[in-house]
């Protein structure tokens, strides 16, 4: 590909590499048979439209913990909601 479509940063000033550390495909990434797994249950979740409550809950523990979550009930309602507008000209996303 040229520049022209991909361009490319180079560094600015002076510099050098000090170390090169070879690192084998096992070191880089660890496969995890169970983490394919839950990635794929909550992939084929999100296409029938079931929203993973837990995963809502944990992310509004680790990034909102001032805000209180919203109940498994109202949290199905609002990705209904999101996801199938009943107001005219409502267009939403869901938040999870």
């Amino acid at each position: 590909m040229s520049d022209a479509i991909h361009p490319v940063r180079r560094p600015q000033g002076e510099w050098q590499i000090h170390r090169c550390q070879f690192v084998t495909a096992r070191e880089a990434v660890p496969f995890r048979w169970r983490s394919l797994w839950r990635g794929l249950q909550q992939c084929f979740r999100l296409m029938v439209g079931v929203q993973d409550y837990q995963t809502y809950l944990q992310h509004m523990r680790l990034h909102h913990p001032e805000q209180t979550p919203m109940n498994e009930r109202d949290f199905h309602r609002y990705c209904l909601d999101a996801r199938f507008p009943s107001q005219a000209g409502k267009l939403g996303k869901c938040p999870c």
